[in-house]
């Protein structure tokens, strides 16, 4: 039996500290929290494995997805790095594993046999892909013997990637947002902090109710602070009126956070 997946996920990117990610792991699943994100690129997939055995929850209950680095996307290390994954989240079997970003050593004819295989193999469970323009999506989608669960993109009021969540529609996959608090850019909005003020609700919290108001998007905030991870939660009980959805749905800038000269985009 797979787990479900919960679209309220739990970010540890920058939670590099084997202590503090491990605590902020075991919090979040206390909190309420059943799906939590990493990568191989994080250096902290053993310390989110610790965080899991320490919240006390079922592992079966909690849905875990991380990441093949650029380094890693050939067949073999592919393959190679998922085995060290699994391993170090302590699990049976992954839940969701990335392609976390096609560039570097990323090859269509050999990154997604590995992927096949590795569901095919037990090894993980469902296939996700991360920063990938539409015409890399095509191709990969017509070449995957399996499913595309995940598309896991940077996606926020500022970057609302309206045709990614679309295509997400129109394909059945999950939009994961990455980064959905701009990394508190949110809070010098306006917009946000008047729809904020109606709510009781801070700009961050208005945000990630904007994007769990939309067809099968699922954010990932990351949070250190115990306070900021139940806020984030609490997001989830923030139910927005049309117009302040549409007030929202008005503030794209498609300005991004995370952006560097090999992006797919660039």
């Amino acid at each position: 039996m797979m787990t479900a997946f919960d679209r309220l996920g739990y970010g540890t990117y920058k939670l590099e500290d084997g202590e503090e990610c491990a605590a902020g792991v075991a919090h979040a699943v206390e909190t309420g929290y059943r799906h939590v994100d990493t990568a191989q690129g994080y250096d902290n997939e053993a310390s989110v494995g610790d965080g899991i055995d320490r919240s006390g929850v079922d592992r079966d209950d909690l849905f875990v997805a991380t990441k093949l680095s650029t380094d890693n996307l050939s067949y073999d290390d592919a393959v190679e790095t998922a085995r060290a994954s699994r391993d170090r989240l302590g699990v049976d079997s992954i839940d969701l594993l990335y392609v976390h970003w096609p560039i570097n050593s990323y090859d269509p004819a050999e990154t997604l046999p590995a992927l096949d295989d590795l569901v095919d193999d037990g090894v993980i469970d469902r296939i996700g892909l991360s920063n990938f323009e539409p015409d890399q999506l095509d191709e990969a989608i017509d070449r995957l013997d399996h499913d595309v669960f995940a598309h896991q993109v940077e996606c926020h009021p500022l970057l609302q990637q309206e045709r990614l969540r679309e295509y997400a529609v129109d394909d059945g996959h999950w939009l994961v947002a990455y980064s959905p608090i701009a990394r508190n850019r949110v809070a010098d909005v306006d917009a946000l902090r008047e729809v904020a003020a109606a709510h009781d609700a801070t700009p961050a919290q208005v945000s990630l109710a904007w994007l769990l108001s939309k067809e099968r998007v699922a954010p990932i905030p990351k949070a250190a602070d115990h306070g900021h991870v139940e806020e984030n939660w609490a997001a989830r009980e923030i139910d927005l009126t049309d117009d302040q959805i549409a007030r929202i749905d008005g503030l794209d800038r498609g300005e991004r956070v995370v952006d560097f000269a090999e992006a797919p985009w660039n």
